[in-house]
């Protein structure tokens, strides 16, 4: 989920946790586990500082180590040996318990949308990304907010939050029937389908979708029970080939292809030597393709500039490039 989402499930959590009577009869307990499940409830994302590195860097590593389970365990104990530090005696164990709470439901979330996590690594290194959930969900925001709300004029948190909760799980559940009915619609016109994706979008009934089978890849849209095609292409695996293979030593393609399972690569002739491109298809967005990988080697293949991130112009492209060469 994004940033604004995780920051009031941070606080919804910190008012549940007033279920708890060892939280609620002690105003320092009440005040260390809001600030350890605000805390716990964005931890995860602190590697979103990879992005000063670079985007490579970034894409290939957000919401790996720092979602897998070993973490989930490591960072609620940084944070309530933090709060020990700068608070009055606590009991410890239900600080850690709330802010564990807090970190897990962080993680398990994001599982949820079409970016996906690395939630179950070591164990499970592969990507979970079930597609159902948009990265910011309207839905679930204004429910945290109305649950806010409804504390800042006197209604008891913990039972306040604890409805707000049991709604939303309600609504995963109805949105994982919609995805559900997606899938059935597509499979019944593409009995032959080996894969497909989902990216849920704002709108509820409007979904991107990507299909691929042995020999072709579709892209379209799920919207109001009808698929509507956009493009159709053949699934070409990634040959053997001395100019993409020179591009795929590049960190800029590794990242990219650790992260897209579906998309579409075309190699150009150009006056410095040659281009590679990589264009994700789950992204589609007014007619084009932002997500992108581009690595520009010379006439010897050897690298003179890459990138991969979202370009929404060719412009600001060709600047990123000279910027990188």
């Amino acid at each position: 989920m994004d940033t604004a989402t995780h920051v009031v499930m941070g606080v919804a959590i910190g008012g549940l946790a007033t279920l708890d009577p060892v939280v609620s009869q002690n105003p320092a307990m009440t005040q260390a586990v809001m600030i350890g499940a605000i805390v716990g409830s964005q931890a995860p994302d602190f590697d979103t500082v990879l992005k000063l590195k670079n985007n490579a860097v970034y894409i290939k590593n957000h919401r790996g180590v720092t979602h897998s389970v070993p973490f989930w365990f490591i960072w609620p104990t940084l944070i309530t040996i933090m709060l020990f530090m700068i608070m009055p005696p606590l009991n410890l164990y239900h600080v850690w318990m709330w802010t564990f709470f807090a970190v897990f439901l962080h993680v398990f979330i994001d599982i949820f949308n079409a970016y996906g996590t690395k939630a179950f690594s070591p164990i499970y290194r592969k990507w979970l990304a079930l597609g159902v959930i948009n990265i910011f969900d309207p839905f679930i925001f204004i429910m945290h907010i109305a649950a806010i709300v409804a504390w800042r004029f006197g209604a008891h948190p913990g039972w306040t939050f604890l409805t707000m909760f049991i709604v939303i799980a309600g609504y995963y559940i109805w949105r994982i029937r919609e995805q559900r009915k997606v899938y059935q619609a597509i499979h019944l016109e593409h009995p032959d389908a080996t894969h497909i994706f989902t990216s849920p979008t704002f709108r509820w009934s409007r979904w991107h979708i990507v299909v691929r089978t042995d020999n072709l890849m579709f892209v379209a849209e799920w919207h109001k029970q009808k698929l509507t095609y956009f493009e159709t292409y053949p699934f070409e695996p990634i040959p053997d080939d001395p100019v993409i293979d020179a591009a795929r030593h590049d960190d800029n393609l590794q990242a990219f292809l650790s992260f897209s399972p579906a998309y579409r690569w075309a190699v150009s002739i150009e006056p410095h030597g040659y281009s590679v491109k990589f264009v994700d298809l789950r992204y589609r967005s007014k007619g084009y393709y932002p997500f992108v990988a581009i690595v520009r080697l010379d006439e010897n293949l050897e690298p003179l500039s890459s990138y991969t991130g979202w370009i929404y112009n060719t412009d600001s492209l060709k600047r990123k490039l000279h910027y990188a060469s």
